[in-house]
């Protein structure tokens, strides 16, 4: 039987680089479904299709195709666009594409449509497990996952980790935008506060190995029971 963890939290909390490494470590799948959400985002800004017109963005979802990578060590996201498939996965990262990312992930004929295709590619795993990581994993994606976990830290934390990641950005700046999206997305689902059953794993005092043997440890303790 196939193990599913569901990891959510934050934005800056670590979630895709941690849940990437615990999955090699554990050989297991990978699954990043914020990547979704910024594909389709970056189709709609390359189509321009209104982020905020929920009419026209649902309509897109007709001919949206979408190819996600699940092996860690060759993650992949191609979209198709213009009669053409594009390798976004570093497109999809750009600020004008978080800029309106929240926006249409507000929509629940979006949340719909991309939470079956997420449950999709993990029932089609063929790896012994699947780590799956996102916004609403432990409560909407996959509730029922063997291991349930909210992965969070310190604002403070996520925002010295989060400057790293985008070199010449002020501080100030990242704050600002890690308060806005968290507030954003907060809107739709509450991945600030673990559901019942869920294991809430605080790593502002911990490096990122140490977070990533952290959660290889609880998913291996988790698939035992």
């Amino acid at each position: 039987m196939t193990a599913v963890v569901a990891i959510d939290g934050p934005a800056g909390s670590g979630k895709s680089s941690v849940s990437r490494a615990a999955a090699a470590a554990l050989g297991f799948d990978y699954l990043d479904t914020g990547a979704a959400y910024r594909a389709l985002a970056w189709r709609a800004l390359a189509e321009g299709v209104d982020s905020d017109d929920s009419a026209k963005l649902i309509a897109s979802l007709a001919s949206f195709e979408l190819s996600i990578g699940t092996e860690p060590s060759s993650y992949f996201v191609r979209v198709n666009s213009a009669g053409e498939v594009h390798d976004v996965a570093a497109a999809i990262r750009e600020p004008r594409v978080t800029a309106v990312v929240s926006a249409i992930a507000r929509v629940p004929e979006v949340r719909a449509y991309l939470v079956a295709f997420f449950r999709e590619i993990i029932s089609s795993t063929t790896k012994p497990g699947i780590v799956v990581e996102g916004r609403d994993i432990t409560t909407v994606v996959a509730p029922d996952a063997g291991v349930r976990i909210l992965l969070t830290a310190t604002e403070e934390a996520r925002m010295i980790r989060r400057s790293a990641e985008l070199p010449g950005a002020s501080a100030e700046k990242t704050a600002r935008e890690l308060s806005s999206r968290d507030a954003q997305d907060s809107r739709v689902v509450d991945f600030l506060n673990a559901a019942e059953g869920v294991t809430t794993l605080d790593s502002t005092d911990l490096d990122f190995e140490q977070t990533v043997q952290a959660v290889v440890s609880l998913v291996r303790m988790g698939t035992q029971n």
